[in-house]
């Protein structure tokens, strides 16, 4: 089987057993492209990015063709830790060192803009995404304290009033001895994915864009000052595209992503949801209804439901192969935070494929003249996908400043070539899982 197949093959089988598909009710599947349609554009990618895109250029008045190649949210949008976070996960050192400190800081207030974006989206069209504020960073040895400490005075810096715990005071935030400071600050927080990425769906068919499902975009073409998007069983014809449709995008229309997969690659991120715990134990655990992650190079990250189970993350694989003892691994992580939880049944495990950057940052960019692509969110896709979308229409609409700021950013293609990136990554990342460990 090629590696391609593989890698849809492990993502579908990584969505059977997931707690926010079965929170959520879907409606039937929309139907599927079978004819010849015209739009201003056509969105490539039914996931956060391609719907945020859609909702703002239908808002700014373009007709809108969005394809869909499974159900929306079906992947990664619909599957994630539901963290969201202002920043970016290279860090505000890469960001300076390529775009200066000025432009680097527009792109932090536009990491703020994305969290405003979906607070704004989900009470002008009643997404009820089970959105909360608070959220907390910490750290598990000294060598970590000292830097989240010192990240700390850096987000303070960036106008992020922050709370600072160490030693026994941590607990007033996290009942836990596994960290030894912690850092909490009020703008980030944490949703639903999938019922925040279905409550967009609603609202940009609301704005009249038109969503086929189980359509994959294949081929490309340009004729005249139009671009025609090839499906299985029609057409679009538009002026412009954008390309949303990241890690996936390569496997399931690789003459669309042909010149762009080389600079991402698939990670699997994996979690689970126990059953639901006493409330007052969920509140006592993780103060302020928090969403928690640590600042390990492999990292846990963690928060309650609205339900009160805990969803828990701290698996990666840079194969398409789903490690071995998920259950049990992801369960041992968890206890060894709440002991509390060891015994709380585990009800659903799941997982899907992010797409990451070799230096984290995100990879925006023109193909040409009138295609846009989006992709490399390395983690921190739900809120970076609502301002991409906004960047996107911008761009669109001929106001390209914004958008360009994150377009300089240089990307480098992953070591190895197609054949080895793989086995070169993942003996990377167990060097930095060993210092992990030692630090």
């Amino acid at each position: 089987m090629s590696s391609r197949s593989s890698l849809l093959r492990s993502d579908t089988q990584l969505n059977q057993r997931s707690y926010y598909e079965a929170s959520v009710q879907r409606t039937s599947a929309l139907p599927a492209l079978q004819e010849s349609v015209v739009a201003d554009v056509v969105v490539v990618g039914g996931g956060f990015t391609g719907l945020h895109t859609a909702i703002e250029l239908a808002e700014r008045g373009y007709s809108v063709v969005l394809l869909e190649a499974d159900r929306v949210g079906s992947s990664a949008s619909g599957r994630n830790g539901g963290q969201i976070i202002a920043g970016l996960a290279c860090g505000q050192g890469e960001l300076e060192s390529q775009l200066g400190a000025a432009d680097a800081r527009r792109v932090w207030d536009m990491t703020v803009e994305g969290l405003r974006i979906i607070e704004e989206r989900c009470q002008r069209y009643g997404i009820d995404a089970d959105l909360r504020k608070g959220y907390l960073y910490v750290a598990d040895r000294p060598r970590k304290a000292k830097s989240l400490l010192q990240d700390a005075e850096d987000l303070q810096k960036l106008g992020l009033n922050c709370e600072v715990a160490t030693g026994a005071q941590v607990r007033s935030f996290i009942d836990t001895d596994r960290y030894q400071a912690c850092v909490y600050e009020s703008v980030s927080g944490h949703v639903h994915p999938l019922k925040l990425a279905l409550g967009l769906l609603r609202a940009a068919r609301q704005l009249g864009v038109i969503v086929y499902e189980h359509t994959p975009a294949l081929s490309r073409q340009h004729v005249g000052e139009h671009v025609v998007l090839t499906t299985s069983m029609g057409t679009v014809k538009a002026q412009h595209v954008v390309l949303a449709g990241n890690c996936l995008l390569p496997e399931i229309s690789p003459q669309l992503a042909a010149p762009l997969q080389s600079r991402i690659m698939p990670v699997g991120t994996y979690m689970l949801a126990t059953a639901p715990v006493n409330a007052d134990l969920a509140h006592r655990l993780i103060a302020r209804h928090a969403a928690v992650c640590d600042n390990n190079f492999v990292l846990d990250y963690f928060r309650f439901s609205a339900d009160h189970r805990m969803l828990f993350g701290g698996r990666v694989s840079y194969t398409t192969l789903t490690p071995p003892h998920l259950q049990q691994r992801l369960q041992a992580r968890m206890a060894r935070i709440f002991p509390e939880l060891a015994n709380v049944p585990v009800e659903y495990v799941w997982g899907g494929f992010v797409d990451i950057t070799m230096n984290r940052a995100p990879d925006f960019g023109r193909l040409h003249p009138q295609v846009t692509y989006l992709q490399g969110f390395s983690g921190h896709g739900v809120v970076l996908a609502a301002v991409a979308g906004r960047l996107a229409a911008e761009s669109v609409a001929g106001q390209h400043e914004r958008f360009d700021v994150l377009a300089r950013l240089r990307h480098h293609a992953f070591p190895g070539g197609k054949a080895f990136r793989t086995p070169v990554l993942a003996l990377g990342m167990l060097w930095y899982r060993l210092r992990d460990l030692i630090g």
